[in-house]
This record gives structure tokens, sequence and C-alpha cells, in this order.
């Protein structure tokens, strides 16, 4: 499983690979759209400011390359910041273009009762929509799992059906994406045990299907 993980300097590349790895992807890390070309899977990991993450995405050619990935069939993951750089445009600080890969906005959270706290730092569970019960994202991870989660901004997706689990803070937000071969996981899997790697070793076996 030749898994391309995408460097755009935003990212805590060491820990993901070596999950990756551990879960059985052969893991090239690479500045360079070209190398989509020979990926079976994509890995869009982040952690920052979403304008930042844009910026850097979107001025060196990513967006078209990942558009192009994606239309071959070549399953997408992004992680933390990189599910949010998915959307169509977000709102932290000014107004900025995302890969628009799956239609929504990301904005800030809204604490919904006085004991809910920003950034969102720890522990929270999935819960399961109709459509994540059938995605193979989610697939051997009991309903209610928790996962480890470092944020403030979450990704409101412009369809319902695009979300495959939620979770409850600040009103309740969408913590998994999927659409097609696409996915999102707001939450850090390679932090998140035993079902975080269940998670990405799902998302492989999407790469050879």
């Amino acid at each position: 499983m030749r898994v391309l993980v995408v460097d755009y300097g935003m990212s805590n590349l060491g820990s993901i690979r070596r999950a990756l790895e551990e879960c059985g992807g052969d893991v090239t890390i690479s500045q360079t759209p070209s190398a989509l070309t020979d990926a079976s899977s994509v890995v869009l990991p982040g952690v920052g400011a979403f304008g930042d993450g844009a910026r850097r995405l979107l001025g060196s050619g990513w967006r078209e390359a990942l558009h192009d990935s994606v239309g071959r069939g070549i399953p997408l993951l992004g992680i933390c910041l990189g599910m949010q750089l998915l959307a169509t445009r977000g709102f932290e600080g000014e107004e900025s273009e995302g890969l628009e890969i799956i239609p929504g906005e990301v904005r800030r959270m809204v604490p919904s009762t006085p004991g809910e706290r920003l950034p969102h730092v720890g522990w929270n569970e999935l819960r399961k929509t109709p459509e994540g019960e059938q995605s193979p994202l989610l697939a051997g991870i009991p309903d209610a799992s928790d996962f480890y989660f470092v944020h403030s901004y979450h990704f409101a997706p412009a369809s319902i059906s695009d979300t495959a689990a939620r979770t409850p803070y600040c009103g309740g937000f969408t913590s998994v994406l999927a659409r097609g071969r696409c996915f999102g996981v707001q939450f850090h899997p390679e932090k998140s045990g035993h079902y975080g790697f269940q998670l990405l070793r799902n998302f492989l076996s999407v790469g050879v299907e």
C-alpha cells in the first residue's frame, strides 16, 4: 500500500508516518504534487491555522493535483487541519479559500455550556450517523469510542450526508467526514490508541479495494 503523506510545512510528520507504517503502509512524504502519480492512497495531515495551510497548498499546485487524484478514485484522508482544508472556505481570521474537495465551511466553535472551553483538547467520543454505520472508515469501531482532539474550529459540511460521525461538544460538530473515497477526521488517529490505528488500517484497506 503506497501511501503519500502531503508535506506542506504544517504537520508533525514523524508520528503519522510511524502510525501508518505500523498499520502496513509503505509511506512516502513529499512536498511535490507530481508524487501523487504513484500513490494508492493519500494522507493530508496538519496543525495550525486554516489560512496559512490553504495558502501553502494553493500556492504550490496541490489543489489541482488532489482534485485529479480524487477524480481517479485514489482515497484521501484529511487529519485535523487537513480535514478542514478539504472545505470550500474557512473563516479563521480572514476568509480563505480551501481545497474545495468536500463542500462546506470551517468556522470557530461556540461553547454551548459554561464548562466548555476552547481549544477543545482531550478525549471525546464519536457518535456514528447512519452514513457512518455504513462507512468502511469506521468498520470495527464501536459507536461512542473515544478519540483525541485538539482544535478550536470545525468543518460544517454543506450536505448532512457527508457527516459520518459527530462529537457532543459545543452543540455537536462533524468529527468524521465521508464522501465517496474522500474522508476527513477532526481528531488525531495516530494519538488515539487502538481505535485510532483501526481507523488508519480501515483507510489503507480502501486503497487496495
